[in-house]
């Protein structure tokens, strides 16, 4: 990989410079963070200053995306999670829940030049945009990227396929930003339409599942297609490169994959939840959990950056479900794991028998006993408040999908 095939010289330093550098600036961020007075709470008693390792990272709360709908409407419009005013922003966005967003004042504030740039967007393009600019940020997410790169972008947002047609055969986009089902819809009506689509060669694609047989659909059609794993609060997380082996994380944020359920780190290569905190000082987002689920790869990418890997999204983390009326949460799992450190993988297995509801807890041991089945079956009971069987697998033996309830029901 040369110079000229990076964004820049951080995309290729050494992992252990890049490490070095996020947690000395850190602590910093905390003392940020602090000032607002939800993240004031949450840090109370934490001495930020020795908060300069993944470690010490590990030990501070979790905050869950789930929760800032409910958190956000008791303190709005943010929840007491940010310390400026809302005219201190460039724009203010709503998404579903509602979850209100802020977006910085600055040059490329969701961080997306960078995956841009990796999928071949270059100075000078024409960008058809078709993200929503309509109270969501996901349109400005990829325009200021797009910008920022040198490009021109065509404000075009989703749907109304025929004036899509019209911009692409009057500006000549060579570059496509939206879902992968939108393009395709796009693609499928000017070859039922007669309609000149074929400017467009290179695409950014999020938002939706993008299955490798949709990826070689369109390199058949002439358009190399790269995916990015971005989220409304935190902009570009990760991005797909030409190795197309898993997503580079995006310089300046760290990224965590937790036991789901939990704020604790999972080994290399296990499934667990994806956790972001983001190094700008005046929104920080400190341990966001966002629900997704992904596995880290190992070692850099063949295309010579350097930073983490992802395998991309996995599935929700988000399993909660009721049983016999009640809900029952991965955190739950995860504290009878942490009451019994000898086991390896749970998994709650939802059915029913009959007209009612029922559980298994499957859990990893190497020495399965009846004395153990029933210790395990009090603490099941004793967190759940529920009753369940109690099954043993041998190690490692479980799948490594991140599941930690499985609703096996099969209702109405």
């Amino acid at each position: 990989m040369t110079l000229s095939d990076a964004f820049d010289t951080l995309e290729t330093r050494d992992p252990t410079e890049r490490e070095k550098a996020l947690f000395t600036r850190l602590p910093e961020i905390l003392k940020q963070a602090a000032q607002a007075p939800a993240y004031a709470e949450r840090l109370k008693g934490i001495d930020i200053d020795r908060i300069t390792s993944r470690d010490a990272l590990a030990a501070l709360p979790v905050l869950r995306k789930s929760e800032l709908p409910s958190l956000q409407k008791t303190a709005l419009p943010f929840g007491g999670f940010v310390s400026g005013a809302p005219g201190s922003f460039g724009r203010l966005f709503t998404s579903p829940g509602p979850i209100f967003e802020a977006e910085a004042d600055a040059p490329d504030p969701w961080r997306a030049a960078r995956g841009l740039f990796a999928a071949g967007f270059r100075r000078g393009d024409v960008v058809l945009n078709t993200f929503s600019y309509h109270l969501t940020p996901g349109g400005f997410i990829m325009d200021s990227g797009a910008r920022a790169l040198g490009c021109a972008v065509i404000p075009a947002g989703p749907g109304n396929t025929e004036q899509q047609f019209e911009l692409i055969e009057a500006y000549r986009p060579v570059a496509y930003c939206g879902t992968p089902d939108f393009l395709k819809i796009l693609l499928d009506g000017a070859d039922s339409s007669g309609r000149d689509v074929s400017s467009i060669k290179r695409a950014l694609v999020s938002g939706a599942a993008f299955p490798k047989s949709l990826q070689e659909e369109f390199s058949a059609r002439g358009i190399e297609a790269y995916q990015a794993y971005a989220t409304a609060d935190l902009g570009f997380i990760a991005y797909e490169t030409t190795a197309r082996e898993g997503l580079v994380v995006n310089e300046d944020i760290i990224v965590e994959i937790v036991r789901p359920g939990t704020g604790d780190p999972v080994p290399e290569g296990d499934v667990g939840e994806i956790v972001v905190t983001t190094l700008d000082p005046h929104h920080p987002f400190i341990r966001l959990a966002l629900g997704d689920l992904t596995a880290a790869l190992s070692g850099p990418s063949p295309c010579g950056r350097t930073n983490l890997r992802i395998k991309g999204w996995m599935g929700r983390a988000d399993q909660a479900t009721k049983v016999k009326g009640m809900f029952v949460r991965p955190e739950q799992v995860a504290e009878i794991g942490r009451r019994h450190p000898e086991l390896g993988r749970l998994r709650l297995v939802v059915t029913r028998e009959g007209e009612t509801d029922a559980m298994t807890l499957m859990a990893e041991t190497g020495s399965p006993s009846d004395a153990l089945a029933a210790t395990l079956g009090a603490t099941l009971q004793s967190i759940l408040k529920l009753k369940g069987e109690i099954t043993f697998a041998s190690p490692g033996s479980l799948p490594n999908d991140g599941k930690v309830i499985a609703d096996e029901r099969r209702l109405g």
